[in-house]
């Protein structure tokens, strides 16, 4: 299935439904099980669909993550985005009544808490937990286990007790065990960390499946106190209906497909994860993390299964990053108001590089941006972060490099710094710090010791442009 999705997505095709796949008792080395977890036929006993089948390229193109979201171009949603963080304190009555819709709108993102919902149709404790009756993907040959590769893994700050959604790998331990991939940079881990100190564990609710705008507000960037299922409201416009899980406090989307429902021991010792072949395009190397454990499973009659897979870029993650790119774009356009806008190219894997053009007014100012983005979310991680002048098209990749490389004299441009590293990183010094780079690639001015005159890009005359365009036509060409 791995490889049919991939060479699908190579060739612009559609997204795939694997309506009867072959699923058998997955797992590798790690923990050991869980007291009371087997039953091999557990989820099929209790469902009454057979096979559950399996969704896989569903964002594997602009469109389809157009779709997902439900506006015709990902960049709508920037649009509405830059109108709220514009709104401006009214001066009379009609601006007032001006302001309604807008701040109607806001009124109706909070999540809906409904008391029943389609993914407890069913629900299996006990003996019948077992994830090796659920289609969960090997990708590649180097894999250590089965991996769900499309999780909204659910967890509460335990000092604030704001909801933190995220998308973290999960790698099959046995029946009712596997581990979680919580990086040291993410929200999860905090979490983590938080409960470590205290004492206790951490509920912890898996939603697979659901509304498509979900699933992608589980990747997206957000701040600590932004919770991701009020994001999913503004996305699509409406509230999303959430159901108390059934063995633990938490509380997940009441359309979902599957929802694992189980709880993480901070005073566990962590388990060996990984080989993994990830989105950078290598194997991650073996490295160790925490256990969950599984202690209900529900699931609606006629559930889907969702699967992505990673590996070297472009892979279907690249519309899911790209969609990022878009829609935040006007948020960091706040703290950085130069920047006309950015592009992380599917080589660059998100992180690694990063183009930005900004409206230059004063010497040194891609210098300013460029620290700024590292000290902005997960941008702190981008390895490289080039600036170029506003006239050059970012998303054009060609074209900006095109100018970086004409415009740059590199001892003088190029600047080192030390900072966080992505952990999946195999290049930097040690794990998860190292070094990053910044160019600046705009036009240079005298007052930042540039004495030359700079020249100017070549470019035909407008009107003679259009004149032989239209005669083009003529001779047909």
């Amino acid at each position: 299935m791995a490889e049919v999705a991939h060479q699908v997505f190579l060739r612009g095709g559609p997204a795939l439904l694997f309506e009867r796949p072959v699923t058998g008792a997955g797992g590798s080395s790690g923990p050991p099980a869980t007291p009371g977890a087997a039953a091999p036929s557990g989820i099929r006993a209790g469902t009454g669909t057979g096979t559950i089948p399996v969704a896989m390229n569903l964002f594997g193109s602009e469109r389809r993550m157009a779709l997902a979201l439900g506006v015709e171009r990902l960049d709508d949603i920037a649009v509405r985005i830059r109108e709220l963080v514009q709104l401006q304190p009214p001066s009379g009555f009609r601006e007032k009544l001006a302001m309604l819709p807008k701040l109607r709108d806001l009124a109706r993102f909070p999540p809906q808490h409904v008391r029943a919902g389609a993914c407890q149709e069913v629900v299996l404790q006990g003996d019948d937990v077992d994830l090796g009756a659920l289609p969960i993907v090997t990708t590649w040959p180097g894999d250590a286990a089965p991996f769900i590769t499309l999780p909204q893994v659910v967890t509460r700050d335990p000092e604030t007790g704001v909801r933190n959604v995220g998308c973290y790998r999960m790698q099959v331990v046995d029946g009712a065990t596997t581990l979680m991939h919580w990086q040291r940079h993410k929200d999860g881990r905090h979490h983590y960390d938080l409960v470590r100190a205290a004492g206790g564990t951490i509920p912890v609710a898996v939603a697979l499946g659901g509304d498509p705008a979900a699933i992608y507000a589980a990747t997206a960037p957000l701040p600590p106190a932004v919770d991701e299922y009020l994001f999913t409201g503004f996305l699509r416009r409406e509230p999303l209906p959430l159901v108390r899980c059934v063995t633990c406090d938490l509380e997940v989307p009441a359309e979902s497909d599957i929802v694992l429902e189980g709880f993480v021991d901070p005073n566990e010792p962590l388990y060996p994860e990984g080989p993994f072949g990830d989105h950078t395009g290598f194997y991650t190397a073996e490295s160790e993390y925490p256990a969950f454990h599984v202690t209900a499973i529900t699931l609606r009659r006629n559930a889907l299964y969702p699967a992505t897979i990673v590996g070297r870029p472009p892979m279907e993650d690249f519309w899911m990053g790209h969609a990022t790119e878009r829609i935040f774009l006007p948020l960091l356009q706040l703290t950085l108001p130069e920047v006309v806008d950015y592009h992380m190219p599917a080589e660059g894997i998100f992180h690694n590089l990063v183009f930005v053009s900004i409206r230059k007014r004063y010497p040194g100012q891609a210098y300013k941006v460029m620290n700024g983005m590292w000290g902005i979310g997960l941008l702190s991680l981008a390895k490289l972060i080039i600036v170029v002048d506003e006239d050059v098209d970012v998303r054009n990749v060609r074209e900006a490099w095109w100018a970086a490389l004409n415009n740059i004299d590199p001892q003088r441009d190029v600047h080192f710094t030390m900072g966080p590293i992505d952990v999946l990183d195999h290049a930097s010094r040690e794990f998860s710090y190292g070094s990053k780079m910044g160019i600046d690639a705009t036009r240079k001015w005298p007052d930042e010791g540039f004495r030359r005159p700079w020249p100017e890009k070549i470019a035909m005359d407008p009107a003679v442009k259009a004149r032989m365009a239209e005669r083009m036509k003529g001779w047909g060409l």
